[in-house]
């Protein structure tokens, strides 16, 4: 029977690693490390065999299968709910490009002073996981889970800046970033629009993007998109008419539903909330 150091909702730790793909991190981001020995697991079709300080980044961990892990294996391991981690970075971040690469390969090798850095996040995160009575828990959660992204994102991307990619996939995966990096989004948010600068079909653009990055061009498109929304909704020199006109949303009811569906919140609700209390 498996079970956890810690139990919560947005937050799991263990030493488990045949924890690793439970069915209560299905919605988390896993974040794990080796400390002794070895051991094996599937993703993606693709075999992974981990040692002694290689870090493990997998969002939605259900995906892991066939587990191998002998007596002398150790890790410690943090999973957090997968979109409160993402809410915590900016859309054009290197987070969007370092989900993709670790889609494609979730290993990360770390020297030992990289891995000890990692183990004192994950200890200061699992000190505070009880700490749910505090006002500002969830900020405090965040503040912690911030700095154990940014600690991982330095040997990411070292290790992505060793890597050459030249084959069509990520030729077009790559393309599609550098044109949501523009901003473009803010008016163009139909896959068709992307598909035809990018000189393919629909139907290829949303399936290559799918099996590289394990997410739709969709999402992609909105993560981009939500952080200009943000912006045009905190200008109150504008009214919510001359933002849907600005954002190209055939009219002010779709606006009002776009805004509801990624903000969670009406348009003139989302204004309210940033005014002092």
């Amino acid at each position: 029977m498996i079970t956890f150091a810690r139990m919560k909702t947005d937050f799991l730790y263990s030493t488990d690693f045949l924890a690793m793909n439970a069915p209560e991190l299905s919605h988390t981001c896993m974040h794990l490390l080796c400390t002794a020995g070895e051991g094996s697991f599937v993703f993606n079709e693709r075999c992974y065999h981990i040692v002694r300080h290689d870090l493990v980044v997998i969002p939605y961990p259900n995906r892991v299968s066939n587990l191998a892990a002998p007596a002398d294996m150790q890790v410690e391991w943090f999973a957090a709910d997968y979109k409160f981690l993402q809410s915590l970075l900016p859309s054009n971040n290197y987070s969007i490009g370092g989900s993709i690469s670790l889609n494609q390969d979730p290993v990360i090798k770390l020297t030992d002073e990289q891995a000890h850095i990692l183990l004192a996040d994950f200890h200061r995160l699992r000190e505070r996981m009880d700490d749910r009575h505090l006002q500002f828990y969830r900020e405090l959660m965040g503040s912690l889970c911030l700095t154990m992204m940014y600690d991982i994102f330095e040997p990411h991307a070292q290790r992505d800046a060793t890597d050459t990619h030249s084959d069509r996939t990520a030729y077009i995966v790559k393309q599609l970033m550098a044109l949501l990096a523009t901003g473009i989004s803010s008016t163009q948010r139909e896959v068709s629009y992307y598909a035809e600068r990018l000189n393919v079909s629909p139907k290829y653009l949303s399936a290559t993007i799918k099996r590289v990055t394990g997410h739709s061009v969709t999402s992609y498109i909105d993560r981009h998109t939500v952080p200009i929304l943000k912006d045009y909704l905190g200008d109150e020199r504008l009214s919510l008419t001359q933002i849907a006109e600005r954002m190209n949303f055939a009219s002010l009811s779709y606006f009002s539903r776009y805004c509801t569906k990624h903000l969670g919140q009406s348009p003139s609700e989302y204004r309210q909330s940033l005014q002092p209390r």
